[in-house]
């Protein structure tokens, strides 16, 4: 039986801290894949590379800006301000991006026999995003599997953990040295701007942590 996993690494804190789950998890071995959706900022690239690098695991750059070409988004759009409305999805918000991200990913698995899929989505820190649900996840899942008679399980273990929690399980790891690699700026700036809803949201998780976030900040 395969006993592989396959991570989805955008650079993030979040996806940083799935990596060191799955590799210490005692799979046989760990790949990791990441998107090129026409981003606004090359950095998360950079950064998920030289992090699949760190972890001695290896890395494709999956050529996707279609999923930048069917919406108008602040993560796709430069000329769209960055916002959060009340009642409303954030700038943000990239329709499909999770949706696609993991039918990649599960063609990817297929195709190399890996039964594991790890993502960082989370609904206890969400930021709004309907894609970062279990239900979604569960949906998704079952939707891959029949799609392809598969029987690939999405791992999800940052679900129900708070940004703060997620710094403790990073730090139970012992890959905190790990965060200074990581990208969380909207503005794909460094250092970070430390004011758009992200770089907000990293640092109170760290505040609530009691670490010391290794990020530069403006």
């Amino acid at each position: 039986m395969s006993n592989k996993a396959l991570v989805l690494l955008s650079g993030g804190q979040d996806s940083a801290t799935c990596l060191a789950v799955a590799c210490n998890s005692g799979v046989d071995s760990v790949q990791a894949v990441t998107f090129d959706y026409g981003q606004r900022h090359r950095i998360e690239i950079e950064k998920a590379q030289i992090l699949a690098d760190i972890a001695g695991v290896p890395i494709r750059v999956i050529n996707a800006k279609f999923i930048g070409e069917l919406s108008q988004n602040a993560l796709t759009d430069f000329d769209q301000e960055i916002k959060q409305n009340p009642g409303e999805l954030p700038s943000t918000f990239v329709p499909g991006r999770n949706l696609f991200f993991l039918s990649m990913a599960g063609v990817l698995a297929r195709q190399a026999g890996i039964k594991q899929i790890y993502t960082g989505v989370c609904e206890a820190d969400f930021s709004g995003y309907p894609d970062c649900r279990s239900d979604f996840i569960e949906s998704a899942e079952q939707s891959i599997n029949l799609a392809m008679e598969t029987t690939i399980k999405i791992v999800t273990p940052l679900m129900q953990l708070t940004k703060a929690e997620t710094v403790k399980l990073m730090s139970q790891h012992g890959k905190l040295p790990w965060y200074a690699q990581t990208h969380t700026c909207y503005e794909g700036l460094i250092p970070a701007c430390g004011r758009c809803p992200a770089c907000q949201l990293r640092l109170q998780g760290f505040k609530e942590a009691g670490v010391v976030d290794p990020l530069p900040y403006q």
